[in-house]
């Protein structure tokens, strides 16, 4: 088994171990390198069933113990760490609809219109540069906001009952008030305003 790699870097597992345990026991080939994992001995752990090859450059820790949305990680490291899931997917994970999206949606920044991308089957990006304010973190994955969520799904004409409901399960949780919907919907016809009212 090779014990260190030609730039004499010796490989820490309990460094790899803990940079794929924040993202759900998975880990990019790039991020194993960093903890001095070479191609050919990560090719000798997959033999030796320690790590599996999940996709093109992405592997998981065989024994780690599996979690929700598994699915959305390995999308999100496709990404490569730059995707902020959005729209529909970030609504259920808000817990703000029971409808499961039948696409993965992913918000990734506008330069990678440009791109050519071969994107997975199941993804479906949309492009903007997304503030800081407008993110946050659902475990180990980046989410838009409960707020941001909902003005995406009301801009890509989202079905008006799935908005609505969101918009009033959004303010019976307080993740957002009736003020801060009108405020963020009432600026114009961008949006969709009658679609996300919240019911009084």
């Amino acid at each position: 088994m090779p014990r260190r790699r030609r730039d004499g870097q010796v490989p820490d597992w309990n460094r790899l171990y803990e940079l794929a345990a924040s993202q759900g026991g998975y880990f990019q080939l790039g991020q194993a390198r960093l903890a001095g994992y070479s191609p050919p001995l990560l090719e000798y752990y997959i033999r030796d069933g320690r790590v599996e090859r999940v996709a093109r450059g992405i592997f998981r820790l065989a024994h780690f113990p599996p979690g929700d949305h598994e699915d959305l990680v390995v999308a999100w490291l496709w990404s490569d760490r730059l995707g902020v899931f959005s729209h529909e997917t970030a609504l259920v994970l808000h817990d703000l609809s029971d409808a499961l999206p039948a696409k993965q949606h992913m918000t990734v920044p506008n330069a990678w219109k440009r791109r050519r991308l071969r994107v997975p089957a199941n993804v479906v990006l949309h492009f903007a540069d997304l503030v800081q304010k407008d993110k946050i973190w659902k475990g180990p994955l980046p989410v838009t906001t409960p707020l941001r969520t909902l003005a995406d799904c009301a801009g890509v004409s989202s079905p008006p009952d799935l908005v609505r409901q969101a918009a009033n399960e959004g303010v019976k949780r307080g993740l957002f008030t009736r003020d801060e919907v009108r405020q963020e919907f009432g600026t114009g016809g961008r949006r969709r305003r009658r679609e996300i009212r919240a019911s009084k």
